[in-house]
């Protein structure tokens, strides 16, 4: 079981690393299409950049249940802890180092991208393999409820600095 487990997470990072980068350009190659803003970034938010990471996270996660795992106790808490490290390490780390430097860098921004589904692979195998005890509904709710934020947030978005469009900002 733990060599499947690994497989699983090796091939997961490898999906979410490519699906998350495609996800980037989809919305305006869609001719900004509303039903592909849903689960694309439509603009250059911190907020918007996290959909490049859940969406692909959650798809890798139900096809992996689906597939491979429905007998696991503690699957869905260890993804949806998985999906949370990622999704806070970036908002973190992002702040943090453009905070220090007083900019953004593109290119630590991309490395940052793929250190965080690393990050979140890892601690989601890692529970994954001790099977860790929990409440699998709760963590489903959570991810329910993760994903109808990010479709509110996407049509809706609060007026504050993780939503706001930074190229929109006249900076």
């Amino acid at each position: 079981m733990n060599k499947k487990i690994k497989i699983f997470h090796i091939t997961s990072a490898i999906i979410v690393a490519l699906l998350g980068t495609l996800l980037h350009f989809t919305y305006n190659l869609s001719g900004n299409n509303n039903l592909v803003a849903l689960f694309s970034s439509v603009n250059e938010s911190t907020w918007e950049h996290l959909k490049l990471l859940f969406f692909p996270m959650l798809l890798t996660s139900i096809a992996g249940y689906l597939f491979l795992f429905k007998s696991l106790n503690g699957y869905w808490c260890a993804r949806a802890i998985g999906i949370s490290i990622s999704l806070i390490f970036t908002v973190v780390f992002f702040y943090t180092y453009s905070g220090i430097l007083g900019k953004n860098i593109a290119f630590i921004d991309i490395i940052s991208f793929f250190f965080s589904i690393i990050l979140g692979e890892i601690s989601s195998y890692t529970l994954m393999r001790n099977n860790i005890p929990c409440i699998e509904k709760y963590a489903i709710l959570f991810l329910i409820i993760l994903t109808v934020s990010f479709v509110i947030f996407t049509f809706n978005p609060p007026n504050i600095g993780l939503f706001i469009d930074p190229t929109k900002m006249g900076i």
